[in-house]
């Protein structure tokens, strides 16, 4: 079964159902998607807004309409020659559930007891459900405690640090197919997996997968800048933290103006992650390692777990990257610890401290880290390296070239259900970077006025205001609130400060109307406008399957979850698609119109099938400004600093084109080698061969 030639993620909801999406299938379609690519629809816990909180894997979710509605939603996507891919969640399911309730009532007699990652040496499931200070209430199948020693002494694996989200062990071949039974008889064109690093054997998995499934198989994994997807694993690629990294990259200027020292940042909070929320992880790893203190080894093993360079090893195949971790390690245990590692790098311990290294470096850098080296914030991305400023042409052009080769059919992203901020918002941030003094004076003289203690949050709260101006009261205090807990400095969610929490929440009010700030954000409107056009064409033409997160068609300016998964309003869409399908070419305005024709335009021509990757150059005096590339008698074009761009104009600067006769689609004219005519009307063309 082929990959779909693009992919429209949408978010289901109890208000966003399966008769929901099935209703966008015609205009899905209009707009040139190859695939609905769904958020989890198996039964979640109730009113869960992102299905990620398994509770039953037998059945579609009943209150997105049960598996009726799955099968009438297949069956219109049918009628309009749409795929289906589907998100899947092999790592964890919620609890309660009837496979955990029936192991706290029958402890390790329970048929699912060999379900669920729990380890058994206290007899007993550790439930840390009881108000602070509450006495341990014990059970005959279980023991209720303080929910604040869940971190500490929790003694069942779960995702990250939420309690409520039990790892299944679906290494275990009758779980697999308990688990995977329900979605694989649905007969979906494609599978995203979701959090592959949690698995106890990844690439085993996998295996197991493509033993029952034919189709689209992309997963989680979240890349370093110069890793790759182990070769062992029989997957089409990833779901396109990569990609978006490098498309976004490249229209960022290089400067060295928001400079500073993002590893130190990143290391001490890995570490604060490491002794604090992942403690009771760290105790269980350690408890295997042999002839070494018990305390001894849980330092080394929360040392090697901070030092890894990427995510996780997946042994033997990686081995660099463990070497690196151990050889950062302070500890004489991680001498025993890596000794023992490659002696049995299948065995429980070297298992398990990979499944947990990815939590320290995810739970560390993405969701602490990002949240405190906050200097330029448009780099701080899932996947991201805030210490890589911007990326070459020609960086671009090789890396594009490799995905080509290596995995045509991964997807790519510019935003997801997971994203820091929108695409929109990084594209309009990417022009401070052309213009940092400018920028820099305007946070100084506004934090002045109305600075928020704190100075890290002070600089992510500036950056996101312009970035996602104008914005509501609410949207922003919700996002500030998020991130000081998250960046665990002066608040956390588990210890809150209430005198800080009400200056954060105070400060929307104060900011909002001032009049400097619609003014800079004004100021960046138009440019972000031009760098939201140039990466999108890029994305839908490039290497790689191209996903459009929802909504983002039109100019969308989100922020972290939950601000992303807000509703869409598919009849704006609907419309504006009917003129542009006339032959409307729209305004570069606040309607997002011009986005919508670029996406279109992108979608209908790729259908044709895009191979191969030819970089092309400018040449001329503003040549450092264009980003072009040749696929398949394709040519895009796309416009890059555009505030640079702006103070010289195009000059005499031309793209030489191979062959002889071209024409834009987005505008239907002509093309021409000269860039100031080429990209007259919008910053972006995109050319085929012939008058069409």
């Amino acid at each position: 079964m082929g990959a779909p030639d693009s992919t429209y993620r949408v978010q289901l909801t109890p208000d966003f159902t399966f008769a929901d999406a099935a209703a966008i299938a015609d205009y899905l379609r209009r707009l040139g998607i190859g695939a609905l690519y769904a958020s989890p629809m198996l039964d979640a816990r109730q009113g869960s807004t992102h299905g990620y909180d398994v509770v039953d894997p037998t059945r579609a979710r009943p209150e997105l309409g049960g598996d009726e509605g799955r099968r009438a939603l297949q069956k219109s996507l049918a009628e309009h020659e749409l795929g289906l891919v589907v998100d899947i969640v092999p790592n964890h399911m919620v609890v309660p559930n009837p496979w955990w309730d029936d192991v706290l009532a029958n402890g390790r007699n329970s048929r699912y007891a060999r379900y669920f990652d729990i380890d058994w040496s206290s007899g007993k499931v550790l439930l840390p459900v009881l108000a602070e200070g509450a006495q341990d209430e014990p059970g005959e199948h279980s023991v209720k405690v303080d929910w604040r020693r869940g971190n500490s002494e929790l003694n069942y694996r779960r995702f990250f640090d939420i309690t409520e989200l039990a790892a299944v062990r679906v290494e275990d071949p009758e779980v697999f197919e308990a688990t995977h039974r329900e979605v694989l008889s649905w007969g979906v064109t494609g599978l995203r997996v979701d959090h592959p690093d949690g698995l106890a054997d990844p690439g085993g998995y996998f295996r197991r997968l493509r033993e029952h499934f034919d189709g689209w198989l992309v997963v989680e994994k979240i890349l370093g800048p110069d890793e790759s997807l182990p070769q062992s694993w029989p997957v089409d690629g990833t779901t396109g933290y990569d990609a978006l990294r490098e498309v976004c990259g490249v229209f960022i200027a290089p400067t060295d103006a928001f400079a500073g020292d993002f590893h130190t940042v990143e290391h001490e909070s890995r570490q604060q992650v490491a002794d604090s929320i992942l403690v009771a992880e760290v105790r269980r790893i350690a408890r295997l390692v042999q002839g070494v203190d018990f305390e001894d080894a849980c330092q080394a093993v929360a040392e090697v777990m901070v030092g890894f360079p990427v995510y996780r090893s997946y042994l033997p195949e990686g081995s660099g990257h463990w070497e690196t971790a151990v050889r950062k390690a302070k500890s004489p245990a991680a001498r025993a610890l890596d000794e023992q590692v490659r002696n049995d790098p299948h065995g429980e311990l070297a298992t398990r401290i990979q499944q947990t290294s990815g939590m320290v470096v995810a739970k560390g850098t993405e969701d602490t880290a990002f949240y405190r080296y906050t200097n330029f914030v448009a780099l701080n991305e899932v996947g991201g390296s805030p210490d890589r400023f911007g990326m070459p042409v020609t960086e671009f052009h090789q890396r594009a070239q490799a995905r080509e080769a290596q995995t045509p059919r991964a997807m790519t992203a510019l935003s997801t259900h997971d994203t820091k901020r929108s695409e929109d918002v990084r594209a309009r941030l990417a022009v401070l970077a052309e213009i940092p003094d400018s920028y820099l004076a305007f946070e100084s003289a506004m934090s002045e006025k109305h600075g928020i203690s704190e100075p890290t949050l002070n600089r992510l709260a500036w950056q996101s205001l312009v970035g996602a101006y104008p914005i509501t009261e609410d949207r922003l205090g919700q996002y500030l609130e998020k991130a000081s807990r998250e960046a665990k400095i002066k608040t956390s969610w588990v210890d809150r400060n209430a005198e800080f929490d009400a200056e954060v929440a105070a400060w929307p009010a104060k900011v909002l109307n001032e009049p400097e700030v619609a003014a800079f954000a004004e100021r960046i409107k138009a440019p972000g406008w031009a760098n939201s056009l140039g990466q999108k064409l890029v994305q839908l033409t490039a290497p790689g399957v191209p996903d459009i997160y929802q909504g983002t068609e039109l100019w969308d300016f989100s922020l972290v979850d939950p601000d992303n998964r807000r509703p869409v309003d598919y009849e704006v869409r609907a419309e504006l698609l009917d003129r542009i399908e006339k032959g409307w070419l729209p305004e570069i305005d606040d309607s997002g119109a011009a986005k919508l024709l670029v996406v279109q335009k992108a979608l209908h021509v790729r259908k044709r099938g895009l191979h191969g990757y030819r970089p092309l150059h400018a040449e001329g005096p503003a040549a450092e400004h264009v980003l072009a590339f040749e696929r398949s008698g394709v040519i895009t074009v796309a416009t890059r600093l555009p505030v640079g761009l702006a103070q010289k104009g195009w000059q005499d600067t031309v793209l030489p084109l191979p062959g002889t006769k071209w024409t834009d689609v987005l505008t239907g004219r002509p093309a021409t080698e000269d860039l100031a005519g080429l990209l007259g009307t919008y910053p972006v063309a995109l050319l085929v061969q012939g008058d069409e």
